[in-house]
């Protein structure tokens, strides 16, 4: 790991910000039970910003989601060790973020969100000794440039709803230094200069934090892929490489208390209640009496943690697949793997569920079923699929932009939504989830309809 460059940031006038800039990876000794769960409580934070930045929320709705997110999951129990924990769980993610183009884009840019809106809280003092941390060549315009500019500065703040006092600051920068703020209309240009407010100072520091930490992430590739990587194998490398793809939510191992279908149930509840990744599954296990390894795995896992027995699970396979390869070859090649995804056979290990991100994140070859319809599906099988699931043609076309941006729980989210009637606003992580969600509108729905 590059080793943060201090536990906070101390400008030249003795200002201390616990932003850090990340700049080098500090020479902590860190336990490996802390590098992996410091880990995992900022991805949370990522990945719950990610889901509000692809659900559209606002500026203002985004500023309070992040801070929230921060306090809930970075905390400590010791004050002194929130700043190595930030420090650490950064540098750790940087490692697993890196490894590929598609996983460097989306730490980049999330780790920026985290950074601007973070910045934005800090105070006046604190936000200068950070932009002095970055070097940055610029100086507070002086009074006489000011008053030169004044009037126009005054109208662009106006137009975009703010006010200037006599005491304000103004930074004078290239214009390309800050060119969301160009694209907004937000600044007064001349000569090829934009005069920023001290309140939009974070989009000159958010240019230089992205370029430091996009230069960061390719170096750590290489340092990944030419070391590390042979280094840890053993150690740290095994769980750098799960972490990318790890769930965060609660355990379907076992269904929720009270839970239970019966097979006589199953269809209907298929059909009501199935995320669309198992009602596919369950729709192709009943057309051809047969599913690969991959699509017995990912349903059957699913079966179990909605409730359906072993003896239940044991006797709705075999009736499927003995019209196939009748019921002597399924007790000899099947009935095991049903068994031990129950524990009661090898290890004898409760196994999990398939998340979402382990779904989406498998391929499936020919002939096979499982995997995320909503990343896997062409287009016209999709649209196909989820009108038969009822989706209207408004919602539909929300639900294919969403899967042409890649946000494909987003997709999902919105089908439950437009599927029940019902917002869904913790989103939708786990098919399990789904199917309890769903289970708990439908029984709340039939519940009021008869009191």
């Amino acid at each position: 790991m590059e080793a943060v460059r201090k536990s906070s940031s101390v400008s030249n006038n003795g200002v201390v910000s616990k932003l850090p800039l990340y700049r080098s990876a500090p020479p902590l000794e860190v336990r490996l039970e802390d590098f992996e769960l410091y880990a995992i409580d900022r991805l949370r934070v990522l990945k719950g910003i990610s889901d509000g930045l692809s659900r559209g929320k606002k500026p203002d709705e985004m500023a309070k989601l992040v801070l929230d997110l921060w306090k809930t999951n970075m905390k400590n129990q010791h004050s002194s060790e929130v700043v190595n924990k930030d420090i650490i769980s950064h540098f750790v993610l940087r490692l697993v973020y890196c490894r590929t183009e598609e996983l460097r884009k989306w730490f980049l840019s999330m780790e920026t969100t985290l950074f601007r809106y973070r910045f934005r809280v800090e105070t006046t003092e604190v936000q200068r000794a950070l932009m002095a941390e970055f070097d940055l060549p610029y100086k507070a315009v002086s009074n006489a440039e000011y008053e030169s500019v004044k009037d126009k500065l005054n109208q662009v703040m106006r137009a975009i709803g703010q006010s200037t006092t006599t005491d304000a600051i103004f930074y004078k920068v290239p214009f390309e230094e800050v060119p969301e703020l160009v694209a907004g209309r937000k600044v007064f240009i001349q000569k090829g200069n934009a005069y920023i407010a001290m309140n939009q100072v974070v989009s000159l520091v958010i240019t230089q934090f992205r370029s430091h930490l996009s230069k960061a992430l390719v170096l750590t590739n290489r340092k990944w892929t030419s070391m590390i990587r042979e280094q840890e194998k053993d150690r740290l490398a095994p769980i750098i490489e799960a972490l990318s793809t790890s769930y965060l939510g609660p355990d379907y191992s076992q269904p929720r208390e009270h839970a239970e279908i019966s097979l006589k149930d199953i269809d209907q509840i298929a059909k009501s209640s199935f995320p669309l990744c198992m009602r596919h599954l369950f729709q192709k296990l009943r057309e051809d009496h047969h599913l690969k390894h991959g699509g017995r795995m990912q349903l059957g896992l699913f079966l179990k943690g909605v409730g359906l027995k072993l003896d239940d699970a044991l006797a709705f396979w075999r009736a499927e697949f003995s019209r196939k390869v009748g019921a002597e070859r399924f007790d000899k090649e099947y009935a095991y793997g049903i068994r031990h995804n129950y524990g009661k056979e090898g290890k004898r290990t409760d196994y999990t569920p398939y998340s979402c991100q382990k779904i989406i994140s498998s391929a499936p070859g020919v002939g096979d079923h499982h995997g995320c319809p909503y990343r896997h599906f062409s287009e016209e099988n999709l649209r196909a699929a989820l009108t038969r699931m009822g989706v209207g043609s408004r919602p539909l076309e929300d639900v294919m932009d969403k899967v042409r941006n890649r946000h494909y729980q987003l997709a999902c989210t919105l089908t439950f939504e437009a599927v029940h009637g019902s917002s869904c606003d913790a989103g939708v992580n786990h098919p399990n989830q789904y199917y309890n969600d769903s289970q708990r509108i439908l029984e709340s729905k039939k519940s009021s309809s008869n009191p």
